[in-house]
């Protein structure tokens, strides 16, 4: 098993935003490929190549955060930690408005400030906002931690935010944090059966 590091992180557009980039991966652990959190309402699923570290993770029957990383150093697979946020029931209700309005928000300098590690929009550049799969997804740059992707979705009513952060010191590109990212989604959705927010 590898090593995780945790970091210390602020409130900003509440917890389940924070917390979301708040675990930095040394390295990817053994471990489950998926988590079932919720008393067996919600399945994380890790994506091909990744497992849950358990360790790292935590839940509650009203939040969750579960970590993931690459099962072994060997795997074929590219060096990031996955970061799936799952907040209380009714938490999704921010995105009663749409997709499009919350990407809208992340545009503004008090979207950035939520989305900042320590609250101040001038350390976030958003590089690009959009949506798949009905949830906005993020292209960020944090001074804190660099490059890295966020997705923000509703789940049976919760709202979870999903991150893809390379280990420190190690590239990940464009292409490679998207696409995880979409399979991290993907992967959710399908595990779930269930795309409404």
């Amino acid at each position: 098993m590898s090593t995780w590091i945790s970091k210390a992180c602020p409130l900003g557009f509440g917890l389940i935003l924070s917390l979301a980039a708040c675990v930095a991966m040394e390295s990817g652990p053994s471990g489950a490929r998926s988590a079932t959190i919720m008393n067996g309402e919600i399945t994380v699923p890790a994506p091909i190549g990744y497992c849950v570290d358990r360790a790292a993770s935590q839940a509650t029957e009203t939040a969750a955060v579960i970590i993931m990383g690459r099962c072994s150093d060997t795997a074929s697979v590219p060096p990031a930690a996955i970061t799936a946020t799952v907040g209380a029931a009714g938490s999704a209700a921010v995105l009663t408005a749409g997709t499009q309005a919350l990407a809208d928000y992340f545009a503004t300098a008090d979207g950035r400030a939520a989305l900042s590690r320590n609250g101040q929009a001038s350390a976030v550049t958003v590089q690009e906002i959009g949506s798949a799969d009905g949830a906005v997804v993020l292209h960020l740059t944090d001074r804190a931690v660099g490059e890295y992707w966020r997705a923000v979705l509703g789940l049976r009513g919760r709202l979870v935010t999903l991150a893809v952060t390379p280990p420190d010191g190690q590239p990940l590109g464009v292409a490679e944090g998207r696409a995880l990212l979409l399979r991290a989604i993907a992967g959710l959705r399908a595990a779930n059966a269930d795309n409404a927010t």
